[in-house]
C-alpha cells in the first residue's frame, strides 16, 4: 500500500478526530493572499477538508487535488453545495495542470509528504506572479520539563512508546519549511497560534489511532500499546491536556 494513502482507509475517523484550524489563521491567510471572488486557489492534499471551508467562503474559485479516492468522495459530498468547489483525484507530484495558474497554492499538514525538490518547484511553477504559497500544520508546544502535556503523564506515555511502539512502517516524512526561500519564494513569514486541547482517555486513544504510523501497528504490540496508554491516562485522572500550536508559513512568487 502507498503509505501516502493511509488516511484514505479511515476518512470518517480522520475527520472526527483531527483538529480544525483557528479563525485567526484563516484571517491571516486571506489577508496575506487577498482572497476573494476572482482569485484562483489550489489546495494540495485536503484530506476531509479541515482547511477548506473558510477558503471557499471567501468566494474564490477553489480547486483541490487529493490522492485518496475515498477522501476525494468525502470532499465531494461535504462541499457539493458550493458552486466554487472543484476537486481532482490525482497525485500532485505527477498531475499535469496544463497551463492553469493559481493566485494561491496552499496545503494543511500535507506538503511534508511531497519531496521538497518536487513540491516547492511545482508550487512555484503553478503560481501566478505575485501569488501566495502557504503551508500550515499543528505542532506540539513543549511545556516545562520537555513534554507536550503535563508531568508525570508525559513521562508515563513515553515509557509506553519506548516499550511497545514498533510500527510496521515508520513515519519518515520531513520537510525543511525554511527552505522555501531557496526555491524562489519571497516575503517569507512565519506565524504561530497556540491552543490547548483536552481529551478523556478513550477520545485520546481514538485520536492517536488516526496517526499514520499508529495505523501500521501490529499485534501483539498494538494491544499492549493502547492498553499501556489507557492505563497511563487513567492513572493520572483520566484526562489528557495537550499544549499545541498551529504554525503558518507564507511566501510569494515574486513579480518580474
Amino acid at each position: 500500500m502507498d503509505f501516502r494513502k493511509i488516511f484514505d482507509t479511515i476518512p470518517e475517523e480522520f475527520d472526527r478526530w483531527r483538529p480544525r484550524y483557528c479563525p485567526e489563521l484563516f484571517a491571516d491567510l486571506a489577508e496575506y493572499g487577498q482572497l476573494g471572488p476572482g482569485k484562483e486557489v489550489l489546495e494540495v492534499g485536503p484530506g476531509t477538508g479541515q482547511a477548506t471551508e473558510p477558503v471557499l467562503r471567501t468566494g474564490c474559485s477553489y480547486t483541490a487535488i487529493e490522492l485518496g479516492e475515498h477522501l476525494t468522495e468525502f470532499m465531494k459530498n461535504r462541499f457539493r453545495e458550493y458552486g466554487n468547489f472543484r476537486i481532482v483525484n490525482g497525485d500532485f507530484e505527477t498531475y499535469d495542470f496544463g497551463e492553469q495558474k493559481f493566485d494561491m497554492v496552499y496545503s494543511a499538514a500535507a506538503f511534508q509528504w511531497i519531496p521538497q525538490g518536487i513540491g516547492y518547484p511545482k508550487a512555484w511553477k503553478l503560481l501566478k506572479e505575485g501569488g501566495t504559497f502557504a503551508m500550515f500544520l499543528m505542532r506540539p508546544d513543549a511545556r516545562p520539563g520537555g513534554g507536550y502535556t503535563d508531568e508525570p503523564l508525559y513521562s508515563r506515555i513515553q515509557q509506553v512508546y519506548d516499550r511497545y511502539f514498533h510500527p510496521e512502517v515508520e513515519y519518515r516524512c520531513s520537510l525543511d519549511y525554511d527552505a522555501r526561500g531557496r526555491y524562489g519564494f519571497t516575503d517569507l513569514e512565519y506565524r504561530e497560534y497556540p491552543f490547548v486541547r483536552e481529551f478523556d482517555t478513550e477520545s485520546y486513544l481514538s485520536y492517536i489511532a488516526t496517526h499514520s504510523d499508529h495505523q501500521t501497528l501490529r499485534e501483539p504490540d498494538k494491544s499492549r500499546f493502547y492498553q499501556g496508554i489507557r492505563e497511563a491516562i487513567d492513572s493520572c485522572g483520566g484526562k489528557m491536556t495537550m499544549y499545541n500550536k498551529f504554525v503558518l508559513y507564507l511566501g510569494r512568487k515574486a513579480s518580474v
